[in-house]
């Protein structure tokens, strides 16, 4: 058989699979065609040279904003695909019924990146969101209709992976915890999982977290004070531990302000790691903190997570929340998504939600990324100034971020 793209030389980290070794991965007709120690060369209409980097399933940002010209948050997913080594993008409710035609025939079928999306228990979507106007999507509760939901679920059943709520003082206003209800009601009638969004109370978490089913995704699982996972003692909160125990999935969702590696230590060291990294990437956090997925992932590598368990986190673990297991692995007839990273070694300062640095002496760096067996190479790799770029970007960041947090960021 001859194939189209061959991928040789590199480390083969397939968490799905349980494979971390030297591997040639090949792709024919958009699937992956062969997976084995040494496939010949001549058997490929193009080769990437792999060798000394880590070939990995398609990375699955479970949690972004990329209803890009439709909404004020949305970044463009082409624009970020191959610099952060993401081939699927999630997107968490930025359209609602009222506008997901919009964003599925203007952006998802127009983009080379795959878009998947939950629909916004709100008709429209997350609207009035700037540094300088905030809006609320369930602060009015007559936008919050769970026939139109299940309406705009069945009839985008092919992109459609859930229900998303934004629930908290910024994104519900005065509604409390009728946001969350009328999504879980939305979300049963579909049969699909809920994300919920939890900001700064009401409601707090102990509302919101008692509602979720197995299957269920909290996001931003580390966010810092007030509604943080953690007591101040550093303890993990007993409704926190009841939630995974039922089977809650915990996403990072870092965004602008929903991450804080103090939280994220104390969960780490109680063991209780995020299942699914994500970015929460939008237009407010794409230049810092939160970058892009592999930004988060580093950051998490920073704190002691083991690159296997990250990668299984952006890779395996989303494409199971999403029921799609034909994502994030690169088992033989799967999907022919890859990328291919390298760990970057230097000196690399990382900054959370609330200001806070870390300094790591790695982070991960796309090479570039396959979608249905194309390669699409990063082409700022071999830019000599990239890391000094970033670096600046941190510093910018960190100075500036005490302006830049302003509460209704946390999407």
């Amino acid at each position: 058989m001859q194939f189209d793209l061959l991928l040789k030389g590199g480390r083969l980290i397939d968490p799905a699979s349980g494979i971390d070794a030297p591997r040639d991965v090949a792709i024919a007709n958009g699937r992956v065609a062969a997976v084995d120690a040494d496939i010949p060369a001549d058997r490929a209409n193009q080769v990437v040279d792999a060798t000394g980097r880590i070939v990995a399933p398609g990375l699955v940002d479970l949690h972004s904003h990329v209803y890009w010209g439709g909404t004020s948050l949305g970044v463009d997913a082409d624009r970020l695909a191959a610099k952060s080594g993401t081939t699927t993008f999630i997107d968490a409710g930025s359209a609602g019924a009222g506008n997901f035609l919009g964003f599925r025939r203007h952006v998802m079928e127009r983009s080379r990146a795959r878009i998947l999306a939950y629909v916004n228990i709100s008709f429209a979507g997350i609207f009035g969101f700037s540094q300088s106007v905030s809006v609320g999507e369930c602060s009015d509760l007559r936008l919050c209709e769970p026939r139109e939901v299940v309406a705009a679920a069945r009839e985008h059943a092919d992109v459609v992976v859930g229900v998303k709520v934004r629930s908290g003082k910024h994104a519900g206003g005065n509604s409390g915890i009728a946001p969350v209800d009328l999504a879980l009601e939305a979300a049963d009638k579909a049969g699909l999982p809920l994300m919920a969004h939890i900001d700064e109370p009401p409601p707090g978490r102990s509302e919101v977290l008692p509602r979720l089913r197995r299957g269920d995704i909290l996001t931003h699982c580390f966010r810092p004070f007030p509604n943080a996972p953690v007591f101040a003692s550093g303890a993990v909160r007993p409704d926190m531990r009841l939630a995974r125990e039922r089977g809650v999935i915990f996403d990072l969702g870092h965004g602008m302000g929903s991450f804080d590696f103090d939280v994220a230590r104390a969960m780490l060291a109680e063991g209780l790691a995020p299942d699914v990294i994500s970015s929460d990437v939008h237009l407010y956090c794409v230049d810092g903190p939160a970058f892009d997925i592999l930004v988060c992932m580093s950051k998490l590598m920073a704190l002691g997570m083991p690159l296997v368990e990250v990668l299984r986190a952006a890779t395996q673990a989303p494409a199971q929340a999403i029921a799609r297991p034909d994502l994030g692995t690169l088992a033989v007839g799967t999907v022919g998504d890859v990328t291919v990273l390298r760990q970057r070694s230097g000196r690399f300062t990382f900054v959370d939600a609330v200001g806070a640095s870390l300094v790591a002496d790695q982070r991960l760096v796309s090479e570039g990324i396959v979608i249905g067996g194309t390669w699409w190479p990063n082409e700022a790799v071999n830019d000599l100034d990239e890391t000094e770029r970033f670096e600046a970007h941190v510093a910018h960041t960190h100075v500036d971020i005490a302006a830049r947090h302003f509460g209704h960021g946390h999407s």
